[in-house]
């Protein structure tokens, strides 16, 4: 997902959950912070380098691919973004390839429950971590947050899912279901070139035979369809033994939003527990239709929409995530834990140790031993 459905969305079910609107600001940009607090943030502003809740592309392409270095690649991916669904799926394989298949995403995990629970009693911003993990859940299903041909790869067959009536031709419905037509994706590696969504014209990264490659990281060889809400897509991942997976994001992420409220309510004290597969549909019931139809518009960005949608639910501006709002409190404090990067920062280095443990636990070593072990309390 991307600053659209981290940010915005993630501001309006937060107020939907009863959250204040400063309450609900303050959940979303941490939310939203996820995707921005690197190693290079971190030294800007004499931070721990360890609480990096992600890594920027040339980090990445410095990162060493030794066994330490991918270690320190899967802390940051598995904890925060690729938050993995079965730690002890069995695939009858061999142990590296069962240790690689174990961290694929996926929603309503064990890990997702203990991921919202770590948060209960804490910061707000604790709360728009968990946010953006449980976000990610969804849009960043049947990928992992190591790097893995295997497991990421993708190859020729790959068709975009678009409804019928979005090409201009007759709506066909039966029942409840609408046809869609196939259209084969057009990958590219230009990263300067935007996304030609009218053409299915994308941009991915470039292959790599090699099994641990950073480009073989997370949804890289599908580029940024994962993050967009409109796109329904198929494909033949290799874990799957090459059988067509279909992933319909516009459901996805509307089922991501409705446990989003959930998880809220039950952060703010509403409820007596966080249950998994549990959808606050009738919280969201009064704007459904608008939600939907901003996760349906085909648009790479969907911001303008869903700030739209927030500013009507809390007849307030709502204002732009800005990266430099928190730098002065935190570099001019005597006691840094209590500025709202310093509990950011807390708030990270609880989920990295909760989740590397859970993995290191499960006899998986990919993420090498937990740290950090008195955060994750």
């Amino acid at each position: 997902m991307q600053e659209d459905f981290h940010y915005y969305a993630t501001y309006c079910a937060s107020l939907i959950a009863g959250f204040s609107r400063q309450e609900s600001l303050d959940i979303c940009y941490s939310a939203q912070l996820a995707d921005w607090c690197t190693r290079t943030f971190l030294s800007g502003i004499d931070a721990p380098s360890d609480a990096a809740t992600t890594q920027l592309q040339m980090e990445l392409m410095d990162a060493p691919t030794t066994r330490t270095g991918l270690q320190d690649i899967t802390k940051i991916w598995a904890s925060f973004h690729f938050l993995p669904f079965d730690l002890y799926a069995d695939c009858k394989a061999s142990k590296a390839y069962q240790d690689k298949f174990r961290l694929i995403c996926g929603p309503n995990g064990a890990l997702a429950a203990d991921t919202v629970d770590l948060a209960a009693g804490r910061s707000l911003q604790a709360v728009g971590l968990a946010m953006h993990v449980i976000a990610d859940t969804w849009a960043h299903r049947y990928f992992a947050g190591t790097p893995s041909l295997v497991i990421n790869n993708t190859n020729y067959h790959f068709f975009e899912l678009i409804p019928v009536s979005d090409l201009q031709q007759e709506d066909v419905k039966g029942g409840t279901a609408v046809r869609f037509q196939e259209r084969h994706v057009n990958f590219r590696h230009d990263p300067t070139e935007p996304d030609d969504v009218e053409n299915s014209r994308y941009t991915n990264t470039m292959f790599q035979y090699r099994e641990n490659s950073v480009m073989n990281l997370g949804h890289g060889r599908a580029g940024h369809l994962p993050d967009y809400s409109f796109i329904r897509y198929k494909y033949l991942p290799a874990w799957g033994k090459y059988g067509e997976i279909i992933k319909d994001n516009p459901s996805d992420y509307l089922h991501a939003f409705a446990q989003m409220v959930h998880a809220l309510k039950y952060l703010r004290g509403e409820l007596p527990a966080f249950e998994t597969e549990v959808y606050d549909w009738e919280a969201i019931a009064p704007w459904r239709d608008e939600i939907i139809a901003i996760l349906e518009k085909r648009q790479p960005d969907a911001c303008a929409d869903w700030k739209a949608l927030g500013e009507k639910l809390s007849r307030n501006i709502v204002e732009p995530f800005d990266m430099e709002k928190y730098r002065p409190e935190y570099m001019q404090a005597e006691n840094k834990d209590e500025t709202f990067l310093g509990k950011f920062i807390l708030a990270a280095l609880r989920q990295k140790s909760m989740v590397t443990t859970r993995i290191f636990e499960s006899g998986n070593k990919l993420a090498g031993k937990p740290e950090y072990n008195k955060y994750s309390k």
